[in-house]
């Protein structure tokens, strides 16, 4: 499992590093600002898991309220942005699973606040 470095993008551009995900999962720093974009190179579709940290909240109005963890399926062939995470939900430290890593590449990236 690595921890995957947030890209900022600014005005002037950003050349994005891509990582191999990782077999065992990654993580990546969470402030609720950041997505990650993933490229799958492979012949199937993967799975790839935002685990949400709360998945439990009891609500006045609504009793008690369940969050899933963010599932997306990319594709074959095919790339996907996915997020952002809310802190509340998700925590400071976002942990990302897969269900395959072959030809699969992912960054996690943000846009700069002014």
């Amino acid at each position: 499992m690595a921890t995957l470095s947030v890209q900022t993008i600014v005005e002037t551009g950003l050349e994005t590093t891509y990582a191999n995900a990782a077999g065992g999962g990654d993580t990546f720093p969470n402030t609720g600002q950041e997505f990650i974009h993933v490229i799958n190179g492979s012949g199937g579709d993967i799975t790839v898991t935002v685990a949400a940290s709360q998945t439990n909240a009891s609500n006045g109005a609504y009793g008690l309220l369940t969050k899933s963890n963010a599932a997306v399926v990319v594709t074959a062939g095919e790339e996907r942005m996915i997020g952002p995470f809310p802190p509340g939900a998700y925590g400071n430290t976002g942990t990302i699973t897969y269900s395959g890593v072959t030809s699969l590449t992912i960054a996690v990236l943000t846009v700069k606040k002014y």
